[in-house]
């Protein structure tokens, strides 16, 4: 599970790729980063508070991006922000995510913010699977 950071992709946006071993574990180092580009340290963020996130989909890629989108709604509506998300992907007709993420209110003192994310963006989004790695690029409106 890790991400990073692409640079020269988008000039007033932030660009990261997630990846995971598994869906899940994607989904969870995607939640991380775009915690990460608002808050400096994510080890300052405490599980204090538990949040259920609970969506579903027609596709993996939309169901990521509506995940992203749950987790910057929490933020603006109920100043939450997380340091730990655990996720759990089931496939039927449809993708369904069921999330339990841990943090606590937002801190402009405690929790070094760094810039406002204010959407994820559909402009080279993308979900995709190679060899035994899901990787997601994302680009997020700051």
């Amino acid at each position: 599970m890790s991400y990073k950071y692409l640079e020269d992709v988008a000039v007033a946006d932030v660009c990261f790729e997630a990846s995971g071993k598994t869906l899940e574990e994607m989904f969870e180092s995607a939640g991380l980063a775009a915690t990460n580009v608002m808050i400096k340290t994510l080890k300052k963020i405490s599980p204090k508070a538990k949040q259920k996130i609970s969506v579903s989909a027609d596709t993996i890629e939309n169901l990521l991006f509506k995940f992203l989108e749950e987790i910057i709604f929490l933020k603006d509506a109920r100043q939450l922000v997380f340091s730990k998300y655990k996720i759990k992907i089931s496939h039927g007709r449809i993708y369904k995510l069921a999330c339990e993420a841990l943090g606590e209110k937002l801190s402009m003192k405690k929790h070094d913010w760094l810039v406002d994310v204010k959407a994820v963006t559909w402009h080279l989004f993308e979900v995709k699977q190679e060899k035994n790695i899901w990787r997601a690029r994302v680009i997020l409106d700051i």
